[in-house]
């Protein structure tokens, strides 16, 4: 089929590059974001998916909404078959999904309909989920709602943050997607609707969002942590500025701190929780760079009896 594929972050390059790897399909045109502006310069940087089409010779479309009419006029005289999607970023209009004959096919990171909406690795990390995966699904106007191609599962490791997690959801998926292409060409395989059971939503999860709660239980906040590493970034209070919470691990055998008192030992660091106590690994002070979190705690000399969060 003659394909543009949709997709902004580093997670979708994965999928790009295995349905140029095919042989099968065209890939005709690529849809991405706008350039946004990053790092300290607040220079104008090309999308991870932009970079890797212009390395590969294929067209790239950077509408700023996907309703402009340069835009739809370019993906009417393109023609594709499908248009399949990877975190592109942006709502697509009917007018948009009207176009391509086999629709907007969209590769999700959940099993659906688990987890619809914009962070649902992190939601499965922070909820304590074993198994998750990722799903194929065709396009509509609701949010993640349209009927199913086809899955992939993943488990959900004891010590996985939502990067690790995402990495090998991103090269799984790559996979699934290749293949929904190739049974949709051929006519094998059918989009089968959800079930109205077991829907859960996974909003986006603001820096607000990932304010540890030292009152909650150890595992809660070891899910808090892996669920918000590398993004938004999990954080909590030292003496009025904010500490970021990089990696963490529960020590059940520590029972004797308060939630969010503060225990230093020459290479540990514990703080207590609403259960047990977790023990700070890495962590990040406002304006330095990422540290080990005995070392953060010699620098500024932590007292008996300082907490965390106050």
């Amino acid at each position: 089929m003659k394909l543009v594929f949709a997709g902004t972050p580093e997670v979708a390059v994965p999928a790009l590059d295995a349905l140029i790897a095919s042989g099968r399909h065209e890939v005709a045109a690529v849809v991405t974001r706008p350039d946004a502006p990053a790092g300290r310069g607040r220079r104008l940087v090309a999308s991870p998916v932009a970079e890797r089409a212009e390395e590969a010779g294929i067209e790239v479309l950077k509408p700023v909404k996907p309703r402009d009419e340069d835009f739809l006029a370019r993906l009417r005289e393109i023609g594709p078959d499908a248009c399949p999607v990877v975190a592109y970023g942006a709502l697509l209009p009917r007018v948009a999904l009207d176009v391509p004959a086999h629709g907007w096919v969209n590769l999700h990171f959940s099993l659906l309909p688990a987890w619809r909406g914009a962070a649902p690795v992190q939601h499965a990390v922070m909820a304590g989920d074993e198994i998750t995966g990722a799903s194929t699904f065709l396009i509509e106007e609701g949010l993640d709602s349209g009927p199913v191609y086809g899955t992939v599962t993943e488990e959900i490791r004891r010590t996985d943050t939502s990067g690790d997690l995402l990495t090998r959801l991103a090269f799984a998926g790559a996979g699934l997607l290749v293949a929904t292409m190739d049974g949709i060409e051929d006519g094998t395989l059918k989009a089968v609707p959800q079930p109205a059971d077991g829907i859960t939503l996974a909003p986006k999860i603001t820096v607000e969002n990932a304010h540890v709660d030292w009152s909650a239980p150890a595992l809660r906040v070891d899910r808090m942590v892996r669920g918000c590493t590398p993004a938004p970034g999990a954080w909590t209070v030292f003496r009025s500025e904010r500490l970021k919470l990089i990696h963490a691990t529960p020590v059940p055998e520590r029972t004797d701190l308060a939630p969010g008192e503060l225990s230093v030992g020459k290479n540990n660091v514990y703080v207590g929780t609403g259960s047990y106590a977790v023990e700070l690994l890495w962590v990040q002070a406002q304006g330095k760079k990422p540290m080990r979190a005995a070392d953060w705690a010699r620098g500024v000399r932590i007292a008996s009896g300082e907490r965390l969060g106050a």
